[in-house]
């Protein structure tokens, strides 16, 4: 009973988390924005990747309510960036494509700002945890891997499936053009040898 108790409140808190996770396409030659308002001195933390399109690369910046760039890298395949706000206002994380002509990208961002405020207001005072707190506290961490892995998981089902799928359209067409070639190639043969035997027939005839 009390760990089930400590479950409740652990799902209570992770869905109060602040954060934005999503995956979206970004095409060729293009570029999109996203944007979030932010109190001062708060922090904020940016994980992307490419998951498939291209050479798996996109270029991402990370400008302040000043337009100040705070993050600036091309061609990156993933990473990650954190900062603390100097000032209030609405915060920009853009991602380009613009450098491709032809390839669209799938991009993951995982957003997440604010402090982790503790499971339970009774964990603020500064006593020993109690024993309900404790399982709180320890289901928690154990829930925080258990997502962080799930993610990575995904990422890496999302990545080597979009690679699986590159790899069949290539095997499919190069199967398609061998069929291809070795029936024109059959045709080829059966005329050259036709011809070996039109020649032989008309010098017989000839002959005689």
């Amino acid at each position: 009973m009390l760990y089930l108790l400590g479950l409740s409140c652990v799902l209570l808190r992770v869905c109060a988390v602040f954060g934005t996770e999503l995956t979206f396409e970004l095409p060729d030659n293009d570029k999109q924005c996203f944007y979030e308002e932010l109190e001062q001195d708060v922090k904020f933390d940016i994980d992307f990747q490419v998951i498939a399109g291209g050479n798996y690369d996109v270029d991402c910046f990370v400008t302040d309510p000043r337009n100040n760039v705070l993050y600036n890298e091309r061609k990156k395949q993933y990473d990650s960036f954190s900062h603390t706000t100097a000032m209030k206002g609405v915060y920009q994380v853009c991602f380009s494509n613009e450098f491709s002509t032809f390839t669209h990208k799938l991009v993951y961002l995982d957003f997440r700002h604010g402090d982790e405020e503790p499971i339970l207001q009774s964990m603020s005072r500064s006593t020993a945890l109690t024993q309900l707190e404790s399982s709180c506290v320890a289901i928690h961490e154990v829930l925080k891997v258990v997502a962080d892995s799930q993610t990575r998981y995904r990422l890496r089902e999302a990545y080597d499936r979009t690679k699986a799928e590159h790899l069949l359209q290539r095997v499919t067409y190069w199967s398609v053009g061998e069929t291809a070639l070795l029936f024109f190639i059959g045709i080829g043969q059966v005329m050259l040898l036709k011809s070996f035997f039109s020649e032989k027939k008309g010098s017989v005839v000839a002959a005689t």
